[in-house]
């Protein structure tokens, strides 16, 4: 007999069995808290389990009850806000008795091979951020289980859709901007599906919004530092710049204030930058970028309720439900130079 093996085996219900003189069935029926032992069957059981420090496997008893409790999330790695709201629901979910699988994804990676990965897992819900609308894998999963669709507008889908209110935080930030006295506002973003075509479009409106309409511009960007940095070059490149570049997220933020603090560009006299998120990049003691702040607490909470909910009641009407957002301003918006307000 292999003792050193022995020793360090996980106790199992047998061996509970063995060290309280009873059968396994008896050990059974009382781990599942069920009708028919003694009480001093089941005293003298514990006792055992104690001993031994004996544990019921909680997935195993899950899965002979058909339940998983799992709730699995497909996420962007590098995304900031996006890893912020995985943290807190994976604390969240626990609270309420279920357990998260991750389904990280790199910024080109297939809806497909997530939602695979997590139906394997058996998860009884999914929140997807920003899944491909085209996916087969998201269409099956929709039809077998509730999904929380995150990050973008999902109208007609049958999902529900939790999105922040990019509409009320982007106007904030032009109506911030042009008591500044900035009237030459541009935004880098609208590449990277629909959630950036959205955000820039909400943007558009907010200017249209502040009289500000025929000064609307956007420069096509990503939502990475690559894509902010090359918004920067193309406005370094003209001689009749923008006062204010309002940014798709704090990373496409980051990029810009790099490129133009190694162009010398002072920020915020030369040129102020907004960022979106809110996220811990904006309050680096290096950037303290004045951004949208998108709230992961309301995120997490919603997302839960909603898959929680229909868990509970599958036949409910699908929800929309749009999170608060507000400006944060810190030390990367100013009056634009020359004016009065200088």
């Amino acid at each position: 007999m292999d003792t050193e093996r022995d020793a360090e085996r996980l106790p199992t219900m047998k061996d509970v069995a063995e060290r309280a003189g009873v059968s396994r069935q008896l050990v059974s029926l009382v781990m599942r808290d069920a009708a028919g032992p003694s009480d001093e069957s089941r005293e003298r059981i514990l006792a055992a389990a104690r001993e031994l420090g004996y544990r019921p496997h909680q997935a195993a008893r899950l899965l002979r009850q058909s339940r998983t409790r799992t709730i699995g999330i497909l996420f962007l790695l590098r995304h900031p806000f996006q890893t912020r709201v995985v943290e807190r629901l994976v604390a969240r979910a626990a609270e309420r008795g279920y357990a998260v699988a991750l389904a990280p994804l790199a910024e080109d990676g297939a809806t497909d091979a997530g939602i695979e990965q997590l139906m394997r897992e058996r998860v009884e819900a999914i929140v997807a951020f920003n899944p491909a609308p085209s996916s087969a894998g998201l269409a099956e999963a929709i039809a077998q289980l509730p999904v929380a669709w995150l990050g973008e507008w999902a109208p007609g889908r049958g999902v529900d859709n939790v999105h922040v209110d990019e509409e009320a935080g982007l106007a904030e930030v032009v109506a911030h901007l042009a008591a500044l006295g900035h009237t030459r506002i541009a935004y880098a973003g609208g590449r990277g599906g629909v959630v950036a075509a959205d955000r820039a479009d909400a943007y558009r409106r907010a200017m249209a919004g502040a009289g500000l309409a025929d000064h609307a511009e956007v420069i096509a960007a990503d939502f990475g530092e690559e894509g902010g940095a090359a918004a920067a070059r193309t406005i370094l490149a003209r001689a009749d710049r923008p006062t204010a570049l309002v940014c798709a997220g704090d990373l496409v933020a980051a990029g810009a204030l790099a490129v133009f603090a190694r162009a010398g560009l002072q920020v915020p006299r030369d040129i102020s930058v907004v960022g979106f998120d809110d996220s811990d990049v904006a309050a680096l003691s290096y950037h303290r970028l004045t951004s949208v702040h998108q709230d992961v607490d309301a995120t997490v909470e919603a997302a839960l309720d909603c898959v929680v909910d229909r868990l509970a009641d599958p036949g409910r009407p699908p929800l929309t439900i749009a999170t608060p957002a507000r400006l944060v301003v810190r030390e990367t918006t100013g009056a634009p130079r020359g004016s009065r307000a200088t």
